[in-house]
């Protein structure tokens, strides 16, 4: 009985490993990520251009300067012997050189920035930066006190407005009671029948009387009450001393009818102009009240928004002055590093651009041979591509072969090639390209351009209308960077590469340079040596 459970124990077990085994391969082992990685290596890369060409005799090779330019000396004339790579003339690099002192200039300037951005901010200039915090710090607390400042300056001002405006109010009191006295004296003396001059004058008696009472009051609620008040006050005391003037205008009018205009005596009349003037210039005086205090509102706000204008501007110099300190005490970001090795690298293209241009400034032999013909003078204005100077090879034979259009920008004259003739595939001969023809060439639609190599040393074996391969050596860097190109990714116009690094795939950007024949590219910066990249 022992033994059968022993035996049911180990079933189980094996079910159970067996179990979790089948799991792992169906499920967890499947979800492993599955690519191919390759080493970032240093060695040497090679581009080269392969074609098919024909052996030809030796014919006349017609040489000229790539650029523009004046001719500034001829070492050779007709007859001379030449060997490769043999000055033949040159231009006037005067204004090049120059410009490559300039560009070279422009080159330092790119590096010396590029270098104070690497090394951060120096104590001294994070001293300046902490100076000008404190400094515009110092600016916006004075601002705040000065808008302070201002608000109870202009509050002060406002309440002296209402205050000088209250003794006025009190001036058209006492001149609403003359005006009402005198009506009143008017009224009881010369009209005191039911006329009807007698009754708009008392009428106009009893509206003074009226806006008296209404004065008096207006004048106790502001003395009692608040700004808005005495506004109140002024307004309806102006509106009351206008109905004053009015009320006594009608008496003085009915005194002048000809039932009365002799009986009343001009001193009374008099009396009633004057209370109108009287009223006139109180009113005035109350409108001049009304606007010193608009006038004192509008200078007050005029005063408090220039002075929060103030701390306004203030406080945005403060904070930019706190992120300059920030900005001169972080690290440089990796778009300013960027920014700045795109630079130096301009500068440093500008400079081999116009270094290349002086080289291109002396015409060379691409061969041995013989000077036929001398084309120009010293001093002599050329253009480029213009035939200075004519050479026979000295070698027998020559090969021409058509180059594709996007092949033909990798090729220059002095390129060293390798030759195998079809008659004699297992024996390879040495050449060099020693002309390329500016002139395109149409071939079933497509634009080609032809080339000339030479042979550099004699082909017994060769004769003409033989077929030749070529395998022209374009460009080699040695002890570089290098990786697939099936490792390259395009993203928003970046060369990027996925590194596999510590279990964790990270995208990266980098710079790349010579693409070669064999499928392996140049990596200039982003990688290092031992890194590995996944291959897509």
């Amino acid at each position: 009985m022992i033994a059968i459970n022993k035996k049911i124990i180990f079933i189980v077990i094996l079910l159970i490993f067996g179990s979790g085994f089948f799991i792992y391969q169906g499920f967890i082992k499947k979800q492993e990520p599955v690519f191919t990685l390759e080493k970032v290596l240093k060695g040497q890369i090679v581009q080269e251009v392969s074609e098919t060409g024909t052996v030809k005799r030796e014919q006349e090779i017609n040489l000229g300067f790539k650029n523009i330019g004046r001719i500034e000396r001829i070492y050779i004339k007709v007859g001379d012997k030449v060997g490769f790579g043999q000055s033949l003339a040159n231009l006037d690099t005067t204004q090049l050189e120059i410009q490559v002192q300039e560009a070279q200039a422009a080159l330092k300037v790119a590096e010396a920035n590029f270098n104070k951005l690497l090394k951060g901010s120096t104590p001294e200039e994070i001293k300046v930066a902490e100076t000008a915090v404190s400094n515009a710090d110092i600016v916006l607390q004075n601002a705040d006190q000065s808008l302070r400042n201002v608000r109870a300056q202009a509050l002060n001002d406002l309440d002296e407005s209402y205050e000088d405006a209250m003794p006025d109010l009190g001036l058209a009191y006492l001149k609403i009671y003359n005006a009402f006295y005198t009506a009143k004296t008017t009224q009881r003396i010369y009209f005191t029948t039911l006329s009807q001059e007698g009754l708009r004058v008392r009428e106009s008696k009893d509206k003074i009387e009226n806006g008296l009472n209404n004065v008096r009051f207006l004048i106790e609620t502001a003395q009692k009450g608040s700004n808005e008040d005495i506004d109140i006050a002024l307004a309806e005391t102006k509106d009351i001393l206008d109905d004053t003037a009015e009320a006594l205008k009608v008496i003085k009018d009915a005194c002048e009818t000809p039932l009365y205009r002799d009986v009343i005596s001009s001193t009374d009349k008099t009396s009633l102009d004057t209370k109108r003037t009287d009223i006139n210039t109180a009113s005035a005086t109350i409108i001049n009240n009304k606007q010193t205090i608009s006038f004192t509102r509008i200078s007050n706000e005029s005063k408090i928004n220039d002075a929060e204008s103030q701390v306004f501007v203030a406080d945005g110099n403060l904070k930019a002055a706190q992120d300059d300190l920030s900005l001169t005490k972080a690290p440089p970001r990796q778009e300013d590093i960027n920014l700045y090795e795109a630079q130096v690298s301009q500068s440093k293209a500008e400079v081999n651009l116009l270094k290349e241009q002086i080289q291109e400034a002396t015409l060379k032999s691409p061969t041995q041979g013989q000077i036929t013909k001398v084309n120009k003078r010293v001093g002599e204005t050329i253009q480029a591509g213009e035939t200075t100077i004519s050479l026979l090879p000295a070698s027998e034979f020559q090969i021409k072969t058509d180059i594709y259009e996007e092949d033909i920008v990798k090729i220059e004259v002095g390129n060293e090639t390798d030759i195998t003739l079809a008659a004699f595939p297992d024996k390879i001969f040495k050449g060099k390209v020693i002309s390329i023809d500016p002139a395109e060439k149409l071939i079933d639609g497509i634009v080609y351009y032809e080339i000339t190599i030479d042979f550099e040393e004699v082909a017994k074996e060769a004769k003409p209308g033989m077929t030749a391969d070529i395998v022209i050596k374009t460009a080699f860097r040695e002890d570089v960077l290098i990786i697939p190109e099936e490792a390259l990714q395009k993203k928003n116009g970046k060369v990027m590469v996925q590194v596999f690094k510590e279990d964790v795939v990270e995208d990266r950007e980098i710079e790349i340079g010579l693409l070669g024949s064999d499928g392996r590219i140049e990596v200039i910066s982003g990688l290092e040596e031992g890194e590995e990249v996944i291959i897509q």
